[in-house]
């Protein structure tokens, strides 16, 4: 596949998960961890929340506004960590800020699935906290939640 039709791929799904986003909403009324965070810079604002169990990411939800890379890479990522061990989500995370960072990552190895569409991200760095955004919210969680 070309560079061009392969860019055009990668719009398309970007695009498909902000306006049909995965996940978005709120969790039933329960034990769940729930982390508000926001991009000052752009206006881009997100709710994450997750129902961990034993370990395992069993549901995880996002609300909010903002720009397409940043709901698109929230929709991404609640279906990418769900039934995911803790350590794994957190793993992945790392190597998703690497991707973003325009390091090597070995697309295999996280089995990324829609969220390689968000690769092109890392050319534009003003972009990449909007990419990153929800990824930081699941880490804070997560860090808050262990502390």
């Amino acid at each position: 596949m070309s560079f061009n039709n392969l860019d055009t791929l990668y719009r398309q799904v970007i695009m498909d998960h902000y306006k049909n986003p995965r996940n978005k909403g709120s969790l039933a009324e329960g034990d769940h961890l729930t982390v508000d965070m926001n991009n000052p810079t752009c206006g881009d604002r997100i709710q994450l929340q997750l129902q961990v169990e034993d370990g395992i990411v069993k549901d995880a939800k996002f609300d909010g506004e903002g720009c397409s890379i940043s709901m698109s890479s929230a929709s991404m990522m609640t279906q990418a960590i769900k039934g995911k061990k803790i350590e794994d989500a957190m793993k992945m995370s790392e190597l998703f800020s690497d991707m973003m960072l325009g390091k090597d990552v070995d697309v295999e190895e996280l089995d990324l699935g829609d969220i390689e569409a968000l690769q092109g991200v890392a050319k534009f760095p003003a972009r990449i906290k909007c990419a990153t955004l929800a990824w930081k919210a699941m880490e804070k969680g997560v860090d808050e939640d262990q502390a």
